[in-house]
């Protein structure tokens, strides 16, 4: 047991690290993809989309922008960042921006629509992957699970829903691009989360030694 033990202590988080990183940037690529189809975006990025329309700032960098004002509201809500989290802020915009630069909007619709449902099964391995770290929520999920816990008589559900609804009104006032694709990406993620999550959480080592027992 003991052996086990020191293995799952020397190898268990350099592959959660790895694992967090690449779902991070396949993250961000999903995104790059998500606009470049030219069909609608999720209620965040409907929000990143809008404000980067008023800015003159690129998407990708408005993206790692408003990940660090919302982790400023973790502050009153007494979340404590991680890894995971600061990563997020850092690398998810970066990466959806190089991918904006490098990847063209096709002209036709067969082909813009094959890249929307590419970047929401890609966005559905990159939860999975990030998520599956265990290395700390995005700030967007701390922001969630911070007013669950800050006022507990509320669903999860209607924290999100509330959140969602609003960013993405904001996002469409301000020129963000609503379509299918917001509605396609609604009906999806859920599920795809489902399947990934469960394939992609690495293992505690309590969870990881009961398994070799």
């Amino acid at each position: 047991m003991g052996r086990i033990g020191n293995h799952v202590r020397g190898t268990r988080f350099p592959r959660r690290l790895v694992q967090l990183q690449l779902g991070l940037a396949l993250y961000g690529l999903s995104l790059a993809v998500f606009v470049r189809a030219d069909l609608g975006l999720d209620p965040w990025d409907v929000f990143h989309q809008g404000v980067a329309e008023h800015t003159g700032l690129g998407l990708g960098w408005i993206v790692n922008i408003t990940g660090a004002v919302v982790l400023l509201l973790w502050i009153p809500l007494r979340q404590r960042p991680g890894i995971g989290t600061v990563s997020n802020v850092l690398v998810v915009g970066t990466v959806a921006e190089v991918g904006l630069a490098l990847i063209p909007t096709p002209s036709a619709l067969w082909i813009r629509a094959l890249m929307l449902a590419t970047a929401i099964v890609l966005n559905g391995v990159a939860t999975g992957a990030y998520i599956g770290a265990r290395l700390g929520p995005g700030p967007r999920d701390g922001l969630m699970t911070g007013l669950k816990e800050r006022y507990p008589r509320l669903s999860i559900r209607l924290v999100r829903t509330a959140i969602e609804v609003t960013v993405l009104a904001i996002g469409f006032l301000l020129g963000g691009s609503v379509g299918v694709g917001t509605i396609a990406y609604a009906l999806a993620i859920g599920p795809l989360s489902q399947i990934f999550l469960p394939m992609l959480t690495v293992p505690t080592s309590a969870e990881e030694v009961a398994a070799t027992a």
